[in-house]
């Protein structure tokens, strides 16, 4: 499945890409092929324990931080060129293991191994100079954060793919396992690499809900 921009729907009074992107971001518990068009991101790279690494838990402040600065520009009349009303994106997070190709078929025992890059999707209208102006608010607004890492890239997935899984992040071997198989079964093989890795979007806020009904993406890149 191709998945199209849709001008007229981005033109709506409030956007919302959970909601026109469905195949993107609403796939069903049974396993899909996608293809993935490009999609702007403010991305951060790290490493370590997501749960307990304080480098994770800063990624979380500046994309979001970067994200909310952009969205409420308009509350005090700075609003980019273009802007239109829109939902936050949730935050993705593309995965990968030290030394190693993270498939996520085998329990990674020791998570201060994982390498992460946090992401957060952006709307159209958010080009470099708006990146730049929006590290230049939340840099005065909070001095404290180091906007030295954070980018704003292109990402072109491509072929995938995608799952969803419901429940706790630990149960997720059992969903990858399945969305493997099936990868298989469709005459692909996983294309996971440097670039296109391990890809999740997390749906659920797990402060709000309970870890049983909590909603990620699981995505892998394939080729033929």
């Amino acid at each position: 499945m191709k998945i199209e921009m849709n001008k007229k729907e981005m033109l709506q009074k409030k956007v919302d890409y959970k909601r026109i992107y469905k195949e993107l971001y609403v796939p069903k518990t049974m396993p899909m092929i996608i293809e993935v068009p490009p999609i702007s991101y403010l991305m951060i790279d790290g490493n370590g324990n997501p749960n307990t690494s304080e480098e994770y838990k800063h990624a979380m402040e500046v994309l979001y931080g970067i994200s909310f600065t952009i969205k409420m520009s308009k509350m005090n009349g700075t609003q980019p060129e273009g802007y239109f009303e829109y939902v936050v994106p949730p935050l993705e997070g593309l995965w990968s293991v030290a030394d190693d190709k993270f498939v996520g078929t085998t329990p990674i025992e020791n998570k201060d191994l994982f390498l992460w890059t946090s992401m957060i999707r952006q709307p159209e209208f958010v080009t470099q100079e708006v990146f730049e102006w929006a590290k230049k608010v939340l840099h005065k607004k909070k001095p404290e954060l180091n906007l030295s890492d954070v980018r704003l890239e292109t990402f072109e997935e491509g072929l995938c793919a995608q799952v969803m899984h419901i429940g706790p992040f630990d149960n997720e071997l059992t969903t990858i396992q399945r969305l493997e198989e099936y990868i298989i079964e469709q005459g692909y093989q996983s294309d996971i690499n440097t670039y296109r890795r391990h890809h999740e979007i997390y749906l659920s806020d797990p402060r709000k809900c309970s870890t049983d009904t909590l909603k990620t993406v699981i995505r892998h890149p394939i080729r033929k």
